[in-house]
């Protein structure tokens, strides 16, 4: 894989919003989380969870002024929080064994319930998201991000280039990001219902 070198111009556009720096940012990262989380022998599902976690905090910290000073080092920013991600959910999955650097990593098969029911509850909601979006956006969403198909792979299955495929992907994740948040009211009413019984 070719490092890529970031600068202010790069981190002024993914702090903006811009659509293709953040599908850049987001398909350069996802390789090498992938590896490094992959290599803990993590559930795929984990996996994909703790990266998601990862861009989710590297994106807030990236959009809040002054929290990242040095642009040229968010490739050393994001693997921190990654580790920072992974003591958490070790910690919460484990708490039980004391963590030290001696202590092997723990068999991700010990999940806290809490975090086992509300990371249900999130992939059902994803689930359910995909299912009311229309059928085209919802194939590239599953081939990209929960399948990890290559996106030239993609371009070949639905019969489009690179260009256009990167206007129906900035499309699906508009309408899914808008229909996922509508759903989250309700998210939050069923995990405090659950929790009353």
């Amino acid at each position: 894989m070719e490092l890529f070198a970031f600068d202010q111009v790069y981190f002024e556009r993914l702090r903006a919003g811009d659509a293709e720096t953040e599908m850049h940012f987001v398909a350069y990262f996802s390789e090498l989380l992938g590896i490094k989380l992959r290599a803990r022998r993590l559930d795929r599902e984990v996996v994909n969870d703790l990266r998601q976690e990862t861009f989710s905090r590297v994106l807030a910290a990236v959009r809040r002024e002054g929290s990242i000073r040095q642009p040229e080092r968010l490739g050393a920013f994001v693997n921190s929080v990654c580790n920072n991600v992974l003591l958490e959910f070790f910690r919460s999955s484990s708490r039980n064994q004391p963590f030290s650097e001696e202590t092997s990593l723990p068999d991700d098969k010990i999940l806290n319930l809490e975090e086992l029911v509300v990371s249900r509850q999130t992939q059902e909601r994803v689930r359910t998201v995909l299912g009311l979006l229309p059928r085209r956006d919802a194939q590239i969403l599953r081939a990209l991000f929960l399948e990890e198909k290559d996106k030239d792979q993609i371009c070949r299955e639905f019969g489009t280039d690179r260009d256009y495929l990167r206007v129906l992907l900035h499309r699906a994740k508009e309408r899914f990001r808008a229909l996922f948040l509508q759903s989250e009211p309700m998210a939050r009413q069923g995990l405090a219902q659950k929790s009353l019984e």
